[in-house]
C-alpha cells in the first residue's frame, strides 16, 4: 500500500502561506521563496532532491502538473532527471492531455481514484504543491504524512496551506531539521482516530 505525502517541496512561511513563493503570480507579498531562502536553497536542494529519490511517483492537482511541466521537462540534474522520469498522476476533471512525461490522468472522484491508487502503489506518493488537492485529500483522511519546510517570515495574508475542514486533524510530530541557518524541516505522521 502506498503512502500519502504532501512534500516534495511544501514550503510555507511560518504563518502558513504557500501564496506565490517564486513572486511569479503578482501576489503583493510573493517572492518569499528567495527572499528568505537566502544561501539556505542549497540545502534546500539536497533535502528535496534526497526525497524525490525515495519517492514512487508524484500526485499533482492539473496547474501544479502545468507550472511544474514547464520548469522541469527541460532540465537536467540528478533532482531533475529523477522527476521527468517518475510516474506522476493528475487529478482532473479537464485536463486532456498532461505537458509532463510519464503522467497519467486520474477522472472523476479525486478521493476515489485517490484511494485506489493508494492501494495500487507501494512506497511514498508525493504531492506537490496542488492546495486544493490537498485540502480534499486531508478531509477525506487520505494523507499520511506532511512535511514541510518552514520559512522565516510572517506575511500576514495570503492563501494558506490548510483552509477550512470540517474537523481536527491530530498528527505528531516525528521529526524536526533544521535546513542551513534559517529554515525548519518538519514531519508529521497524521494520528488516526485521534
Amino acid at each position: 500500500m502506498g503512502k500519502i505525502v504532501m512534500s516534495g517541496p511544501q514550503n510555507v512561511s511560518l504563518d502558513g502561506v504557500v501564496q506565490d513563493p517564486d513572486g511569479e503570480e503578482g501576489f503583493r507579498l510573493g517572492g518569499w521563496f528567495y527572499q528568505f531562502g537566502g544561501k539556505d536553497l542549497e540545502e534546500w536542494t539536497k533535502v528535496e532532491t534526497e526525497e524525490a529519490l525515495r519517492a514512487e511517483a508524484l500526485l499533482l492537482g492539473r496547474r501544479s502538473d502545468e507550472w511544474f511541466a514547464t520548469r522541469w521537462a527541460s532540465r537536467t540534474g540528478e533532482w531533475a532527471d529523477r522527476l521527468n522520469s517518475m510516474p506522476k498522476y493528475v487529478v482532473s476533471a479537464t485536463l486532456e492531455e498532461p505537458r509532463w512525461s510519464n503522467s497519467t490522468v486520474l477522472r472523476g472522484d479525486a478521493v476515489t481514484e485517490v484511494a485506489k491508487l493508494k492501494q495500487e502503489l507501494d512506497g511514498e506518493i508525493v504531492v506537490y504543491a496542488s492546495t486544493l488537492l490537498v485540502r480534499t485529500l486531508m478531509e477525506h483522511d487520505l494523507v499520511d504524512e506532511v512535511r514541510l519546510i518552514v520559512f522565516p517570515v510572517v506575511l500576514g495574508a495570503g492563501v494558506r496551506l490548510f483552509g477550512q475542514i470540517s474537523d481536527k486533524k491530530a498528527m505528531r510530530l516525528v521529526r524536526a531539521k533544521p535546513i542551513g541557518d534559517s529554515l525548519a524541516h518538519l514531519t508529521y505522521k497524521l494520528v488516526r482516530n485521534a
